[in-house]
């Protein structure tokens, strides 16, 4: 239990206004404006956006600018605000088939229709320190931009031909809404897909990373990851029909795993799925990963034990704000508690001390 504790309020506000000035910094420096982190830190703002699960990327950078650059601070205010906001109804699901797509890539296929777009990437940059940047020179010019193809069909469709992919399942019912109700278990699988793409990146990353190092025997491919503009339809009531109301920036992964088969399924290659917002394709390859390893009592392998392959485990620890919560409440008051604590160590320590001094008589 907890005492309530007086006179701190003065002491409270006196932290906020020095946070405030803590967050401004050096006053002769410009302040850096809500644009700026929007346009000039797009993948932390689309880090905000995704593990947040509100597409805003101008109030992921009012965040971030709040948050004095800690992500996940900035994750607990999007999400915070995001309950505030009134539900006016739900879009239809989109379709990554009509992706007008900045980035495409496939390791299982060299040429594939549509074509391999590197787009804008750090996969072929040598990681060295640019000091150009530091001088704040002028942007450099991309080059042209070729014209997409009409249509950029999924890689792993050419598989579904010869039946050599496992077919994705039709989804019969509507799936709960993580954001609206608690996580339980068992999770199925678009559960469990909610609560990766709001997952918190590194943690995501760590359980990918097992799963490669052989914990799950979780031998991926990459079949394609794709990043660009969907539109987003939904059903007006009142017209009968559904008008596109704008379009987000999405990251998908879709890796392709070995499957040996079981009684009932020939050997084939199976499915992990990754979908999130923004350009976030390391989040997006690692959700694959996990989703492939979660699948295994469904595709009726044997559990051998791996974490990843643990849904309780990885769901109930994936999600950094309630980490966070729990792991920062230990900084407040645990007077009581401490001093239950002390009496007990002293009262253990002088029965102790007791009994060995009847033990030396």
């Amino acid at each position: 239990m907890y005492v309530a504790v007086k006179g701190g309020e003065a002491a409270i506000n006196n932290a906020h206004a020095w946070l405030a000035e803590e967050r401004r910094g050096d006053t002769d420096i410009a302040e850096l404006s809500v644009a700026q982190i929007r346009e000039q830190l797009a993948l932390a703002v689309n880090r905000v956006m995704a593990e947040g699960s509100l597409y805003d990327a101008d109030l992921a950078a009012l965040a971030i600018k709040q948050a004095r650059g800690d992500l996940i601070e900035a994750i607990f205010l999007i999400r915070a605000y995001r309950t505030t906001l009134p539900r006016f109804g739900a879009s239809r699901a989109v379709d990554t088939a009509r992706m007008a797509c900045d980035r495409r890539v496939s390791a299982t296929f060299k040429d594939v229709p549509g074509g391999q777009i590197l787009g804008p990437t750090f996969d072929y940059t040598h990681r060295l320190l640019d000091f150009k940047l530091a001088a704040d020179g002028d942007a450099p010019s991309a080059p042209s931009r070729d014209t997409q193809p009409a249509e950029v069909p999924h890689v792993t469709g050419f598989l579904n031909r010869e039946g050599l992919i496992e077919e994705a399942p039709a989804e019969e019912t509507t799936p709960p809404d993580l954001t609206r109700e608690p996580l339980e278990m068992p999770a199925t699988r678009p559960l469990r897909l909610q609560a990766l793409t709001r997952a918190d990146e590194g943690f995501t990353l760590s359980m990918a990373y097992s799963t490669q190092r052989g914990y799950a025997r979780n031998h991926a491919f990459v079949g394609e990851l794709r990043i660009g503009a969907v539109p987003v339809e939904m059903d007006i009531p009142e017209l009968g029909f559904a008008i596109e109301i704008g379009e987000i920036t999405l990251t998908e992964c879709e890796t392709v795993n070995q499957f040996k088969g079981s009684k009932t399924e020939p050997p084939q290659f199976t499915r992990g799925y990754g979908l999130v917002f923004g350009q976030t394709e390391r989040k997006a390859i690692s959700m694959a990963l996990v989703d492939r390893a979660l699948r295994w009592e469904e595709l009726g392998e044997d559990n051998e034990g791996a974490p990843a392959q643990d849904a309780e485990f990885v769901l109930y620890h994936a999600d950094n704000i309630q980490a966070t919560g729990f792991l920062e409440h230990i900084k407040l008051p645990h007077y009581v508690d401490f001093q239950s604590e002390l009496e007990l160590v002293r009262k253990l320590r002088r029965e102790a001390s007791g009994q060995m001094q009847e033990a030396a008589e």
